[in-house]
């Protein structure tokens, strides 16, 4: 059965807008907190509209405003994508590889080699390599 308005008449199922000024109970739950979380991390940086002598309101497309702010200092990026070619097989047979780990080499700069194969990791071998000659 499908909703009724005050006249009877049947409600057709509309997409539900949300409206331009949230008040203050319903700001939080809009940005997915709680509201101490909301009152500790964005109501200092978002303006307040005074509604009446009690009521407080934000605009909608500040607190958006804010979340993209946040998103995009918070956010994880995707990690790069690396060609089947670039990724050695048989670590033991390919040259240089920290697998093989020679006389002077950390375990654990090899096993940092090995887990990601990030340049940091080349830089933490090259270093320790330097100082054991």
């Amino acid at each position: 059965m499908s909703p009724r308005n005050a006249l009877g008449s049947e409600l057709k199922s509309a997409p539900t807008s949300i409206p331009r000024v949230l008040r203050l109970r319903d700001a939080p739950r809009y940005l997915g907190m709680d509201r101490n979380r909301f009152n500790a991390q964005v109501r200092p940086y978002v303006s307040e509209v005074r509604i009446g002598s009690q009521g407080i309101a934000f605009d909608r497309l500040e607190l958006d405003a804010w979340w993209e702010h946040c998103k995009s200092r918070n956010e994880r990026r995707p990690k790069a994508f690396v060609l089947e070619d670039d990724i050695c097989q048989k670590p033991t047979e390919c040259q240089g590889s920290a697998v093989k780990v020679a006389s002077g080499t950390s375990k654990n700069a090899a096993k940092k080699r090995l887990a990601d194969g990030s340049e940091k990791a080349r830089a933490h071998l090259r270093d320790v390599r330097q100082k054991k000659r």
